[in-house]
């Protein structure tokens, strides 16, 4: 039984004592350097993390792309480490998000589809955010762009105030974030006017708001923390005047909507001229458009000297969508991997993902360790210095290797689909069975795909249908040796049942 998430927290403040206390940190280092030499002891980092909605593996120029451009992101992999294995914990956004959030995999978590016709799925008082632990240890934070959880209401469990955002500013519900140039959007617990999307009138583009709010955040929390260095300034304590100012770290979540459907970018520029459909140049604008902005961010971070004391981390919900008369193949944007978004072949679940800080992140370095986002929980609260819950299924990588600590591997990953939608090339990934449930594991070198017969999870394992993969001879995914390997196959369909446990009943 998973202790309730308000008790968690309770017990973590206590063991670790009170929030904004400094901890020392282990740096993240590039796979294969030595440990640095001796720095003074470094301050919690500030941390942004970057959820790109659905942005394949082959998207970036550090990942292949040769046609869309992304010289910003680019730096930040020459700058830093670039992640080869790494996945989402599902192939579309909802059970992508609550996993990475909670650092709990699809078979256990509280979202595990997105919406099947019902109500949203909603996290619950046993869930535990990467947020509420750090905000619990005293860092300011904020969520802007998709939420993707619960009702359309302000005083919600599910909402993201609720769930460790001091601040929050974009899209509540799922199907309210494919709307680019809404109306109205979330800011805390009201909605609020768009400007220039009124009566008709769709001026103003959403991700662009995201923009513009991140940067207003990460300004006033270099502001706060440079007032905080100044021994006689009690402007930031909240204890009133004359008293010390606690410098305090601060957490971005960053979750714009690109690139996903529909691919309306207000301007296309450096792609107006190519001889591509108006639906592929959008999709490559909105592709930079996530560029230019994270490399806003950065330019941010260094003329208000606290890069050094930042770490960010750029990845995707899932892998490359066909929505809107958008061609994935015109991009090659899952590389050469089989599958796109809503597939568990790798084109559907592996990801790039980037981690950048100066002087924490040894620069130029790459690893191929298989890396689920269910990771991202654990490293941000052991470099927060906060305690991770017991039960997650994620692990630390925040030592990763550079002579300080390896971080484990996973026994094996585990991932899930049902999903009500399916495209052409989804459809033909599938051999036709997209509308079908589908489990994957992966252990080592090999990975299992089965899909059901239907909808219905319980059938018996006979009426499933199963395929096996070698990943280091066939990381396409061409060529099913299931026949050959009936033992391996067994096992990994029994890590497919004890990957599993039943879910509580939907929350609305």
């Amino acid at each position: 039984m998973h202790a309730t998430r308000r008790r968690f927290i309770a017990g973590s403040a206590a063991a670790l004592g009170l929030a904004g206390t400094t901890v020392a940190v282990t740096a993240l280092a590039g796979e294969g350097r030595a440990k640095p030499a001796a720095r003074p002891e470094p301050r919690r980092p500030n941390v942004i993390v970057v959820l790109a909605d659905d942005l394949g593996y082959g998207e970036l120029g550090s990942y292949g792309q040769d046609l869309i451009l992304t010289p910003r992101l680019d730096e930040l992999a020459a700058e830093g480490l670039r992640f080869t294995s790494a996945y989402a914990a599902a192939p579309v956004c909802a059970p992508s998000r609550c996993s990475m959030l909670t650092g709990l995999h699809v078979g256990h978590a509280a979202v595990r589809t997105n919406p099947l016709g019902g109500p949203q799925g909603s996290l619950g008082d046993e869930d535990t955010t990467f947020a509420e632990l750090l905000r619990d240890q005293g860092y300011r934070t904020a969520c802007i762009g998709k939420w993707g959880f619960g009702p359309e209401e302000p005083d919600q469990p599910s909402h993201p105030n609720n769930r460790g955002f001091d601040a929050f500013y974009g899209y509540i519900g799922h199907h309210h974030a494919h709307d680019f140039h809404p109306a109205a959007l979330w800011e805390n617990g009201r909605r609020v006017p768009v400007p220039g999307n009124v009566a008709g009138r769709r001026g103003t583009y959403a991700p662009d708001l995201f923009r513009d709010r991140a940067l207003e955040f990460i300004q006033d929390q270099a502001d706060r923390q440079q007032r905080a260095r100044r021994p006689d300034d009690g402007q930031d304590s909240g204890t009133g005047s004359g008293a010390a100012a606690t410098e305090r770290p601060f957490l971005l979540y960053f979750a714009p909507n690109v690139p996903h459907a529909p691919s309306r970018r207000l301007e296309q520029a450096g792609y107006a001229s190519r001889p591509w459909t108006k639906a592929n140049k959008g999709h490559a604008a909105q592709v930079s458009h996530l560029d230019t902005t994270v490399g806003a961010m950065v330019d941010l971070l260094r003329a208000r000297g606290i890069a050094d004391d930042t770490v960010i981390l750029v990845t995707s919900d899932n892998g490359p969508h066909e929505e809107g008369r958008v061609d994935p193949t015109r991009f090659d944007a899952a590389s050469s991997l089989r599958g796109v978004k809503r597939n568990l072949y790798e084109g559907g679940i592996r990801v790039p993902l980037l981690a950048w800080g100066p002087g924490r992140v040894a620069a130029g370095t790459e690893t191929s360790r298989q890396t689920p986002l269910t990771d991202v929980l654990p490293t941000l609260t052991e470099l927060a210095g906060a305690r991770t819950p017991d039960h997650v299924d994620g692990l630390s990588l925040a030592g990763l290797v550079g002579g300080v600590r390896a971080p484990g591997d996973h026994r094996h990953l585990y991932w899930y689909r049902n999903d009500p939608f399916a495209t052409p090339t989804s459809q033909a990934a599938d051999g036709g069975r997209g509308l079908q449930v589908c489990e994957a594991v992966r252990r080592g070198d090999w990975k299992a795909v089965r899909f059901a017969p239907g909808r219905d999870r319980t059938v018996p394992d006979h009426r499933w249908d199963v395929e096996l993969y070698n990943l280091r001879d066939d990381p396409g995914e061409r060529h099913d040796v299931a026949a050959e390997h009936p033992e391996t196959v067994a096992r990994l369909v029994n890590l497919m049942h004890g990957s599993w446990t039943e879910p509580e009943p939907l929350r609305a």
